[in-house]
């Protein structure tokens, strides 16, 4: 089952990260209100807590993390967007979480 919290906990972070750099996307860009900046930056804090979590290397943490970022960016894509993800798309979507799951569950030696 430690699998499955892995993955969860990378799941949750990554929305955290997408939402707290979004929110001021729609500031910046779709002209909504400045104070979508605080939650921006409650949710980027929640990011940086959440890989903390890990209780492996910071730096496995952190390239493993690449892999389930990428397929949460892309179903913000779908969702959020309304962008229907091309095969490409899921193919690297595919290729990343692969990447992610040797890094993360790979047998370790002593």
């Amino acid at each position: 089952m430690p699998e499955f919290k892995t993955v969860a906990l990378f799941v949750l972070t990554a929305l955290a990260e997408i939402l707290g750099c979004y929110l001021p996307y729609l500031w910046l860009r779709e002209g909504k209100t400045i104070w979508l900046l605080l939650p921006a930056a409650l949710s980027l804090s929640l990011f940086a807590w959440l890989l903390t979590l890990h209780p492996t290397a910071s730096g496995r943490v952190y390239a493993a993390y690449g892999g389930v970022y990428i397929v949460m960016a892309i179903f913000w894509l779908w969702t959020v967007d309304g962008i229907k993800p091309t095969s490409w798309d899921l193919l690297g979507s595919a290729v990343a979480l692969s990447g992610m799951a040797i890094i993360m569950f790979a047998p370790r030696g002593a």
